[in-house]
């Protein structure tokens, strides 16, 4: 971090990268706002989605980040992976305090007191602060329609930086810490709480899943949600090879999986019109995507058959959403 050598270059994305993957290093951002050198695991997605996030943003962002894993790897004092201005805020109100950034930030553009001109606050929290501890505060925000202000969740299914506890994000059938499986117990006990679909219930411009596993498509949703005015939400899914107990080389592999078998389909909701941009007839199956994770190891085939039967049932439903 410290040793950073600035190598900008004026080449913000362009939002079609996905289309001339030939030439996408010449088309992508050159700018490394998430710097290296900072303490993430070996492997983790998570810090691959921030870098690519920042690459879509550009320099004109304030970030209000909750404590997670991102927090915790990247502001060991006196340190910073950050290059752009960056907020450690409490678990619960990322959305709170990125949300009054951005109100804040408005005020004292119309009072001449900064420059007039656009700057987008950023929530960004994990699936806990997203899902549990901080749902009330995004709610709030999301109903306030604030302008300029987009929320990132980086949901690696559980809370990863502090022993792998569960979180409402975790999948059904994992075990974790506070899901053990075991002779009585499966694992986690609760399907995957829908956060996009409850941020669209909120009507607002943009809302999209992503995966840093398809980097480009990732990026352009970031600047969908820039262009849409916000606010808007974003859920990327972010492997995390420590909590899933897998290799740290298979992070990428992992993450397609999840959106090959329908786990975990990547769409846009724009302005309560649901998107899907590669509808995956032909799904993979999902014991490919479990198969090799240690956190499912334990489930039985009767398991599997329901999880598969649950799957395809949310995908169908998922289909319908997009023809209507």
């Amino acid at each position: 971090m410290d040793t950073y050598t600035d190598t900008r270059v004026d080449t913000h994305t362009d939002t079609r990268t996905d289309t001339y993957s030939v030439f996408a290093p010449n088309l992508m951002n050159q700018v490394e706002n998430f710097a290296q050198g900072h303490r993430a695991c070996q492997g983790c997605a998570e810090a691959l989605a921030v870098r690519h996030v920042l690459k879509a943003l550009g320099d004109d962002i304030v970030i209000g980040n909750a404590t997670g894993c991102m927090e915790i790897v990247s502001s060991p004092l006196p340190l910073t992976a950050w290059r752009v201005p960056w907020i450690h805020v409490a678990f619960e109100n990322a959305a709170a305090v990125a949300s009054g950034m951005a109100a804040g930030l408005k005020v004292l553009r119309r009072k001449g007191r900064i420059p007039d001109k656009r700057v987008i606050s950023i929530g960004m929290a994990g699936d806990g602060g997203t899902s549990d501890i901080g749902l009330q505060a995004l709610s709030g925000a999301l109903e306030r329609q604030h302008e300029d202000f987009i929320y990132v969740c980086f949901d690696n299914e559980a809370y990863m930086n502090t022993g792998i506890q569960r979180s409402s994000s975790t999948p059904f059938g994992a075990t974790t810490t506070t899901s053990p499986s075991g002779k009585k117990s499966q694992g986690q006990s609760t399907w995957k709480k829908d956060m996009p679909k409850i941020a669209a219930a909120h009507n607002i411009p943009y809302v999209a899943t992503a995966c840093s596993s398809y980097p480009f498509d990732l990026q352009e949703k970031i600047r969908k949600a820039v262009d849409s005015g916000g606010p808007a939400y974003i859920h990327c899914l972010s492997v995390c090879p420590t909590g899933w107990r897998i290799p740290s080389h298979l992070s990428i592999k992992y993450g397609k999986l999840a959106v090959q078998t329908g786990i975990f389909p990547l769409y846009e909701v724009e302005d309560g019109v649901y998107r899907m941009k590669k509808k995956n007839a032909k799904r993979r199956p999902v014991t490919e995507y479990f198969k090799g994770q240690g956190r499912f190891r334990h489930l039985t085939e009767d398991d599997i058959q329901s999880i598969q039967e649950r799957v395809d049932a949310e995908y169908e439903k998922l289909l319908k959403l997009t023809e209507m």
